[in-house]
């Protein structure tokens, strides 16, 4: 519910990160509909891409922080190097 296939939104399979899995596109919004239809009181953000985490705050009714965003750069690897 909360997220849609890449290919739903015409994204090619070789603009895929692997282009032979399942990938995923999140949806914010959604995600944070669905928190508000559940009356959560307070929403723990894992995970979301950097703006992604932006639209659900935006779209949340309750108070929410940001616990870690997904970081495919470093492959969530605080310590690697450039």
């Amino acid at each position: 519910m909360g997220n849609t296939k890449k290919e739903d939104f015409g994204i090619e399979k070789e603009s895929k990160i692997n282009p032979v899995k399942y990938e995923s596109m999140c949806n914010p919004m959604a995600q944070a509909e669905i928190c508000n239809a559940e009356h959560t009181e307070f929403n723990i953000v894992l995970g979301l891409c950097v703006g992604h985490d932006s639209i659900f705050l935006k779209n949340s009714n309750a108070l929410c922080t940001v616990f870690a965003v997904k970081d495919r750069v470093l492959a969530y690897n605080p310590h690697q190097k450039f």
